[in-house]
């Protein structure tokens, strides 16, 4: 599995049979997607920040809701919450996405806003990749987000949704959430590729670099 982050909350996930594009944005972000292509599309919810599908190449099938999803060999798990800690009364709802392929499941939490439920933990149980927000604002903040670190235990965990020298809104840059890891900083990758045994067997976590 090949995963690059595209910016925000997006990453391009590729595989040996589909690739997969998640929460694409338009030119708000700041951020520049291009035109990458894919199979499928999950959108969290319905911001030009993280829906903006005609921002993909191809033509992907969209997901964008609670439910179970087989497409192209990956297997699709949208799990409901909300975008902030009053169940979304000020930000609405936002979809949880369990994405399983090549023998491992990467979640994305979108711009979850709020702790986990035990139904929703234990729903995520197992999951060896981790995409988490950690800016805060409009999501869970770098403790909030270390802490869903720290209960989930996933393999690996690659920050999303967080302040750079492009992005013009008010979020934590990713030092904050490497402090509340423990960590002292991070040498942004490229890419990340990984595959079932060669997952650490301690959490890891993996700052990547944009690359629109």
């Amino acid at each position: 599995m090949e995963i690059t982050w595209l910016g925000h909350s997006c990453f391009r996930i590729k595989g040996r049979e589909a690739t997969l594009i998640t929460d694409p944005y338009d030119g708000s972000i700041g951020y520049s997607l291009g035109k990458p292509r894919a199979d499928i599309v999950t959108s969290s919810h319905p911001h030009p920040g993280h829906s903006f599908v005609a921002g993909v190449g191809g033509a992907p099938r969209v997901v964008q809701c609670p439910g179970e999803y087989e497409i192209a060999s990956v297997f699709i798990t949208g799990i409901a919450t909300f975008h902030d800690a009053e169940r979304g009364k000020r930000q609405g709802k936002n979809t949880v996405y369990l994405i399983e392929m090549e023998e491992m499941t990467v979640c994305h939490l979108g711009d979850l806003g709020h702790a986990l439920s035990s139904e929703q933990m234990e729903e995520m149980s197992g999951v060896e990749v981790l995409l988490v927000p950690v800016g805060g604002l409009s999501t869970i903040d770098a403790a909030a987000a270390a802490e869903m670190v720290r209960l989930l235990q996933p393999r690996i965990v690659i920050p999303m949704h967080f302040k750079t020298d492009v992005v013009p809104f008010k979020l934590e840059p990713v030092e904050s959430f490497l402090k509340e890891m423990g960590l002292k900083g991070a040498t942004p990758q490229p890419k990340l590729y990984i595959t079932r045994t060669g997952l650490p067997d301690e959490t890891q976590v993996v700052v990547l670099d944009y690359k629109g």
